[in-house]
């Protein structure tokens, strides 16, 4: 399954990767300081909800193509089963 994101949903999807990125790297600063724990679990928490959204970003726009290629016809019956199996299996490990 190949994955092709438009303009504003690549940009909005590695906004939310970048946003994670950076409060990573605070997380990492935090501990290094040896800042307070519920700070550093709040902002980890932050971290872990933006790699979520972009995630389940990423598997909505997949989603919406394969449902577009059936309809379409691009996709055959077992094709069809085995890409459900596929972005099960992918929207479970989110979960």
């Amino acid at each position: 399954m190949e994955l092709e994101l438009a303009g504003a949903e690549l940009k909005s999807v590695l906004n939310r990767l970048r946003r994670a990125q950076g409060q990573i790297s605070g997380v990492i600063r935090m501990i290094e300081e040896g800042r307070d724990c519920e700070e550093v679990v709040t902002q980890l928490a932050a971290a872990s909800r933006a790699l979520d959204r972009a995630g389940f970003a990423i598997i909505a726009t997949g989603l919406q193509q394969c449902l577009t290629e059936m309809e379409d016809g691009r996709r055959s019956g077992e094709d069809r089963g085995e890409m459900r199996g596929r972005l099960e299996k992918l929207f479970l490990s989110l979960a």
